[in-house]
């Protein structure tokens, strides 16, 4: 599951670099370092997830 959640997050980053998404936040193409944070927090919580079950 974090593989998946982390291919598709750098896929997003990987976009948003190329050409912006157009999402509120995510207008202009340096916006990429919030969708790492992002990544980043769904990533812990998916750890912790797994070590919690």
């Amino acid at each position: 599951m974090t593989k998946l959640i982390s291919v598709l997050l750098m896929l997003a980053m990987l976009i948003q670099i190329i050409r912006p998404i157009g999402l509120p936040g995510l207008r202009r193409r340096m916006d990429f370092w919030k969708l790492a944070l992002l990544a980043f927090a769904i990533w812990t919580i998916a750890l912790l997830l797994r070590e919690a079950i």
